[in-house]
C-alpha cells in the first residue's frame, strides 16, 4: 500500500512539474468506496490523508469506525437529496452538488447543525446521459443560486468524462472544466471560491493535472479492483 501510494504521488510530482505548476497545489483523494475499514486504515499508516466516498451509508459507518481528526473523508458519489441530512456535516468537501434541489436540502441540513458544508458543483462535460452533473451551459447560473445559500460554501467544480483506453481522450473534458472554472472566477461572485477542480481518475490522473487538476481521485491505483458484488 506504502509504495503504491508514493508511486501515485511521484507521478503526481512530475506531471504537476511537467505542466510547470507547483505539485503542493494537488491532492490526492484515495477512493476507498466498497473498501473496508481495515484497508483506510493502512493507507492512513502509509501517510494518505483524503479519503473519498462514494455511497453515504457505507461512509458514515467508515467515518464513525475511524474518525475523523487527522483525515478529510469526502463525498465524492450520487447524493440523493433526502439523504443530504447525512452528508451535510459529516465531510470536509462534497464533490458531486449538480442542482439548485440538492444544494438546498444540504444548505437546510446544514443550518440544523450550525455549520457551513463546502460543496463543489458537478459538471457534465462530455454530455453523457449515463453521467451526473449540471450541463456546461448552466454551470455558471447554478453557481449564481448556490452562492445565495448561507450554509453552502462553493469551492470550484468537479467532473467525471467518459472513459477513455487513451487518458489524451478525455483531456478536452478536463480543459472545458478549466474553463468554465476560469468564467466563474472571473465574475467575482461572493462567497464563491473557484479553488479547486476534482478531476482524473486512476487512468487518466496526469493529464488532468496538467489541465487544472487540484484533486485528483484515484482508488483502483490504491486499493486494487473492487467486487462490487460485496456491497
Amino acid at each position: 500500500m506504502k509504495d503504491r501510494i508514493q508511486r501515485i504521488e511521484k507521478q503526481i510530482r512530475e506531471a504537476a512539474e511537467k505542466a510547470g505548476r507547483n505539485p503542493d497545489e494537488i491532492r490526492l483523494v484515495a477512493v476507498s468506496k466498497i473498501k473496508p475499514a481495515e484497508m483506510v486504515k493502512e493507507a492512513m499508516d502509509a501517510g494518505q490523508k483524503i479519503f473519498g466516498e462514494n455511497y453515504i451509508q457505507e461512509a458514515v459507518a467508515k467515518i464513525e469506525e475511524i474518525g475523523s481528526t487527522s483525515i478529510e473523508w469526502h463525498f465524492i458519489g450520487h447524493l440523493q437529496s433526502k439523504k443530504s441530512k447525512y452528508a451535510a456535516g459529516a465531510f470536509a468537501l462534497i464533490h458531486s452538488v449538480d442542482s439548485l434541489k440538492l444544494a438546498r436540502e444540504i444548505d437546510k441540513q446544514a443550518a440544523k447543525k450550525g455549520v457551513v458544508q463546502p460543496i463543489l458543483i458537478q459538471v457534465n462535460t462530455s454530455g453523457e446521459e449515463s453521467k451526473s452533473g449540471t450541463t456546461a451551459e448552466d454551470a455558471v447560473e447554478l453557481v449564481r443560486e448556490v452562492a445565495t445559500l448561507e450554509h453552502i460554501a462553493v469551492k470550484g467544480l468537479m467532473t467525471m468524462p467518459a472513459f477513455f483506453d487513451d487518458p489524451e481522450g478525455a483531456r478536452p473534458y478536463f480543459r472545458e472544466l478549466r474553463l468554465i472554472r476560469d468564467r466563474i472566477a472571473a465574475l467575482g461572485l461572493p462567497g464563491v471560491e473557484m479553488k479547486e477542480l476534482s478531476m482524473g481518475m486512476s487512468g487518466d490522473f496526469e493529464v488532468a493535472i496538467e489541465e487544472g487538476a487540484t484533486l485528483v481521485r484515484v482508488g483502483t491505483a490504491i486499493f486494487g479492483a473492487r467486487d462490487y458484488s460485496a456491497r
